[in-house]
């Protein structure tokens, strides 16, 4: 029965006995198919496989290397490298270079380094989908084909997503919305807002859930009847824009009628919200993409659902749409990218590692493990793109250089003031509490005194201040 693996962020202690790595009784031994776990545990084994994943181990487990990137960032000490044993001098020459390149990548993981083996919330300057990857690289076993093997393939992703990370450093954030939504209304469709697009959605999975076939007329009808006693900003127009959305998605199974409007159907796999909503995201990251925009995780659950608890969500639709040329086509965007800002950091210069990267076969069927000379040529590429993109962000990144403003209190007094203060507006509309356009003043009575409530809706602050009243004023 295999064990359940880990969660990635554990990935400095066993995943079977618990304890942390260290140089002596729990060294870390990684396997062919990238499972790391303690040298005491592996001994342990009533059979030479992975114990996660039932993958054979084809080489004697006291001839595998410790992982010695992991060693260091546990503070444990690493000592002089352990022998190998391979075919060649030269071999042992190639390996040697590739260790060393994955211990210093690893090296960008210790900010986040934590105690017992789990890492640690403190700020690191690689995000999240980088740390994941760079830990999948780090936990591949070099001395087997199968991990040589994962550690190509880990490299290529790790270069893939070096290039997106850098295109998301040039855009421009508060450009970024208004050229999303002028590409998604440059094909038709239109996105209302989180809260009206949800509704709306909502609302066309209610008249088309149990089957029912209707024109694209009565279908818009429907939809804006329903919405408009809450939004009614929801046009007939606006609302086809929405449906045309769908369409672009392939939701809908058309049928054609002679001299009269076509009837849409919703497609069986679409007629739950979750699947409907999800294909629906997935358009409108497609219309992105087509755009030449890169967009993270966060910044599409900010903009697609208002909140930042859909990032997982949206990192699996991208994931979904990336294709063998995405990498090249990326590494085409960001030249021309870097023309445009004049290339300040010399990032043109890792063209020819991205374009080696990007060359390697993604396939994981592919049986045939790298050469030698092939793995140490990725493995330096990744080290030089990898750093290349840390450099960046470090010495011309315009979020390296902002500083945070104090906030006492992380909590808003109001889902407005978060809205406001998040998305610099309201997704629930603009005829949603017209009066707070403007900063306001409310009397509070008291029982010895009254106070006068000053809020400025701009920045979302308020005073209070006592009112000078005579006796009279108090009656009245």
């Amino acid at each position: 029965m295999p064990v359940q693996a880990a969660q990635w962020t554990e990935f400095l202690s066993c995943p079977i006995c618990y304890n942390e790595f260290d140089s002596s009784g729990h060294k870390p031994i990684s396997l062919g198919c990238s499972h790391t776990v303690c040298k005491t545990c592996l001994l342990k084994l009533h059979r030479k496989a992975c114990p996660f994943d039932q993958t054979a181990i084809n080489t004697d487990i006291d001839l595998l290397p410790v992982n010695s990137a992991l060693l260091q960032l546990v503070g444990a000490q690493v000592g002089t490298s352990q022998a190998v044993t391979l075919s060649s001098a030269v071999e042992v020459g190639h390996y040697e270079v590739c260790r060393v390149c994955v211990e210093e990548l690893a090296l960008y993981l210790k900010p986040i380094s934590g105690e017992k083996g789990v890492v640690t919330l403190s700020p690191s300057v690689l995000s999240r989908p980088m740390q994941r990857k760079l830990v999948t690289l780090v936990n591949c076993q070099l001395v087997e084909e199968e991990g040589r093997l994962r550690a190509v393939r880990a490299g290529r992703s790790l270069g893939e997503r070096t290039v997106t990370e850098l295109i998301l450093q040039h855009q421009n954030p508060q450009q970024l919305s208004a050229n999303l939504w002028a590409a998604v209304r440059a094909r038709g469709c239109q996105f209302l807002g989180p809260a009206t697009q949800e509704d709306a959605l909502k609302l066309v999975l209610l008249a088309l859930e149990d089957g029912s076939a209707l024109s694209r007329k009565v279908l818009v009808l429907f939809v804006v009847q329903k919405l408009e006693a809450r939004f009614p900003q929801a046009s007939k127009t606006s609302i086809g824009h929405v449906v045309q959305l769908l369409y672009r998605a392939s939701c809908f199974k058309v049928t054609k009628r002679d001299e009269d409007s076509s009837l849409m159907q919703l497609k069986e796999e679409f007629r739950a919200y979750e699947a409907l909503r999800r294909e629906h995201d997935a358009q409108i990251v497609h219309i992105a993409m087509e755009a030449g925009l890169r967009i993270s995780p966060e910044q599409w659950s900010s903009l697609l659902y208002g909140d930042l608890i859909h990032k997982s969500h949206m990192q699996s639709i991208i994931d979904k749409l990336q294709s063998p040329e995405s990498f090249a086509k990326s590494v085409q965007e960001l030249t021309i990218v870097l023309q445009r800002t004049g290339d300040p950091a010399n990032l043109n210069s890792l063209r020819p590692h991205l374009e080696l990267l990007a060359n390697i076969d993604h396939n994981p069927d592919a049986a045939a493990a790298p050469w030698w000379e092939e793995l140490e040529s990725v493995m330096l590429a990744v080290k030089v793109v990898v750093h290349g993109l840390v450099e960046f962000i470090h010495n011309f990144s315009r979020k390296s250089h902002e500083t945070a403003q104090p906030q006492p209190n992380s909590k808003y007094k109001t889902s407005i003031c978060r809205d406001l203060r998040q998305q610099g507006g309201c997704p629930r509309g603009s005829n949603f509490w017209p009066e707070l356009k403007s900063n306001f003043t409310l009397i509070i009575p008291g029982m010895n005194s009254h106070f006068i409530l000053n809020y400025n809706v701009t920045i979302l602050t308020y005073t209070i201040q006592p009112l000078r009243t005579t006796s009279e004023d108090m009656k009245t």
